[in-house]
């Protein structure tokens, strides 16, 4: 009874995507435990990946390092506020995914980075970077980073959060509306005219590359604790 109640359980929590990546236990080949591992986490918007993401840089401090490939859109040059605002963010050509690449190689070898900064509220990237260090756990967070396949291959682990359309929605409202001074207005013609159109084109799509799929990301704490057993594994070396 135990055992059945403990299989139901996992099921609930997340799938483990067997064939479309590397196992949840296991190491990519050449990859060395000494080294650092990267992780990504990605989903849609409102999704919950950026809240599991706080939830394992909270847990374990300065030994992880987060970037969101949020930072790394392109800059606006030349472009009014209102035109910035409605560009097409949810688009992969928005990124600027070569630098991110570039950037994760830079960390993977040991040495630190400049890494744009983004503003939300101006639509654009500042002239303002911030310098990362290398960490033994790097986690990369953001809707599109299983789309591109060479940013994609370089993950170790790939978690992909899934969350109900309309919770989605919701939420992104609220964050938007109180975080980013947005109105309700411009939040829901955003998300009718490119936010859902490119979630079903290139986010949903990418599903399939992940190794696992976390139901309700940092919402998910038993899926959470796993995860956290397997990131302390590395740090400890097994």
């Amino acid at each position: 009874m135990l055992i059945f109640s403990l299989v139901l359980a996992f099921s609930a929590i997340c799938y483990i995507m067997v064939g479309t990546g590397a196992e949840f236990s296991g190491e990519r080949e050449g990859f060395s435990k000494m080294g650092a591992i990267l992780i990504g986490i990605a989903g849609g918007t409102g999704s919950g990946k950026t809240t599991l993401t706080r939830h394992l840089k909270d847990h374990f401090g300065q030994e992880v390092t987060v970037i969101g490939h949020d930072n790394y859109y392109k800059r606006q040059e030349g472009k009014t506020y209102e035109e910035r605002a409605k560009q097409n963010y949810d688009h992969p050509d928005a990124f600027d995914t070569g630098l991110l690449v570039e950037h994760l190689r830079e960390l993977k070898a040991g040495r630190s980075i400049r890494c744009p900064v983004y503003s939300y509220v101006d639509h654009n990237r500042t002239d303002e970077t911030l310098e990362i260090f290398p960490t033994k756990v790097l986690i990369v967070e953001g809707i599109l980073i299983f789309q591109d396949p060479e940013l994609r291959e370089m993950f170790d682990i790939k978690i992909f959060v899934e969350t109900d359309a309309d919770v989605r929605i919701l939420r992104r409202c609220l964050r938007d509306v109180e975080e980013r001074g947005r109105t309700l207005r411009s939040v829901v013609i955003q998300y009718l005219t490119t936010v859902k159109p490119m979630h079903e084109q290139y986010v949903e799509p990418s599903r399939k590359y992940a190794d696992i799929v976390v139901l309700e990301g940092g919402h998910n704490l038993v899926a959470q604790e796993m995860i956290m057993q397997r990131i302390q594994s590395h740090l400890d070396g097994e």
